[in-house]
């Protein structure tokens, strides 16, 4: 990858980009939530989101200051030290190799800024692709969950992966 990337926090002007992916399905799917959220709604959320210290969003943009997508670290648990770690990237930008950086930076934050103890994630397990690079990036299996989530008509598996502080660093 040869393209820079910033990470940067989330402003209300980047709520048009967030819209449209929260209203593609097939990326929702992979966040487990209902696509076709509308542009109110998600005003409304930014409003009452937007001084929670149990959420930290970024938006990643490159050079020409085009939005790739997004990274997220929500249930902010700051007494056991932990986080749940969500990505989206853009379809458009998606198998570029943004993905594993931004994993490793929003673990660096995490780490080092947050001194979080712990990051965790949900994967479907048929998200072979994601768990590969999870994997690739530190994290392990934690548990199974049997038809935990429903994704396009079907209860599905899912894994629960987890990194901790010492490990990465």
């Amino acid at each position: 990858m040869n393209e820079k990337l910033c990470l940067r926090a989330l402003e209300r002007s980047d709520l048009r980009f967030v819209h449209n992916l929260n209203n593609n399905r097939n990326i929702m799917s992979y966040w487990f939530e209902e696509p076709y959220e509308s542009f109110g709604e998600l005003e409304e959320l930014y409003n009452r989101h937007i001084h929670d210290n149990a959420e930290r969003r970024f938006v990643v943009e490159n050079m020409k200051k085009e939005l790739i997508g997004l990274v997220e670290l929500i249930e902010i648990d700051y007494i056991h030290r932990r986080a749940e770690f969500q990505i989206i990237i853009n379809t458009e930008h998606q198998g570029k190799g943004f993905a594993r950086e931004l994993i490793n930076r929003a673990l660096d934050y995490s780490f080092t800024i947050l001194n979080l103890h712990k990051v965790y994630l949900v994967v479907a397990t048929e998200n072979e692709k994601a768990i590969h690079l999870y994997e690739e990036c530190g994290f392990v299996e934690e548990g199974f969950f049997v038809k935990d989530i429903f994704i396009n008509g079907q209860y599905r598996d899912v894994k629960r992966m987890y990194i901790l502080q010492d490990k990465y660093l």
